[in-house]
């Protein structure tokens, strides 16, 4: 496999999938996955680790949100959340075999490796057992530099990418240490993780060190998440494709 695929950014990426709420269309369900392979759009989509060692489709690290039920999913089995419904909707959750078997190879799919930042490595291996017999164009990433790294080790010849933004002192990474959080700042591990490209926030660019990953290292940038007319034009400028949602580009 091409180490930097020129697949990766040749259609924008459908965020979490072609999801729209006003239609019962919710991100990271099997019906956001079909939207965007009917609209021929790639679908980034998030990973999560469950209590028996899956890797389920779902941004969020616990129920509630976007589903019915509570909990954790790391406290729940593949099969208990393959049960729950999204909220108003008779979809269920699926795992990433659920999501590649629906995909079938027709679009990219860029896999998001949620983390918990404790040096688990669990759902990487279950991502290259899934990938192992997946044939369509795919790649990996994560903020994590961990999970990253992990992705170099255990899967050297899948793509990888860094997730990252400028800075990390928001209430969403307060969950980190101070330590934790430096070691994310400046791209600064891609020397050990050797990412292939970099997805970076779209409010945060331009920004130095994605301009040298891009324009030194040749690795491709995608600025997530492009949402608004002034985000598009910004990532038009300083990035070579957009992790989208909100809109359908070219319409």
């Amino acid at each position: 496999m091409d180490a930097r695929p020129d697949w990766l950014t040749k259609r924008p990426v459908a965020h979490r999938g072609l999801h729209d709420a006003a239609r019962g269309i919710i991100e990271n369900m099997p019906a956001a996955a079909t939207a965007a392979v009917a609209g021929n759009f790639a679908i980034e989509c998030d990973i999560q680790l469950t209590a028996d060692g899956e890797a389920m489709v779902h941004h969020d690290d616990a129920l509630g949100r976007l589903t019915e039920g509570s909990g954790l999913l790391a406290t729940r089995t593949a099969a208990e959340l393959k049960a729950v419904r999204f909220k108003d909707t008779a979809e269920q959750m699926m795992t990433l075999g659920d999501l590649c078997a629906l995909v079938a190879g027709r679009v990219p799919l860029v896999v998001e490796v949620k983390s918990h930042f404790d040096g688990d490595r669990k759902l990487v291996r279950r991502m290259a057992e899934v990938l192992a017999s997946y044939s369509g164009p795919v790649v990996g990433m994560s903020f994590d530099p961990d999970q990253v790294l992990a992705l170099r080790e255990i899967m050297p010849n899948l793509p990888r990418g860094i997730t990252a933004q400028r800075t990390y002192d928001d209430g969403h990474w307060d969950k980190l240490t101070p330590a934790q959080r430096d070691s994310m700042l400046y791209l600064r591990h891609g020397f050990t993780t050797e990412p292939h490209f970099v997805a970076y926030w779209v409010n945060q660019l331009p920004a130095p060190e994605p301009w040298i990953a891009r324009n030194v290292f040749g690795c491709p940038l995608l600025a997530w998440t492009v949402r608004t007319a002034e985000q598009r034009e910004r990532a038009a400028r300083y990035a070579d494709q957009i992790i989208f949602e909100g809109f359908v580009p070219g319409t």
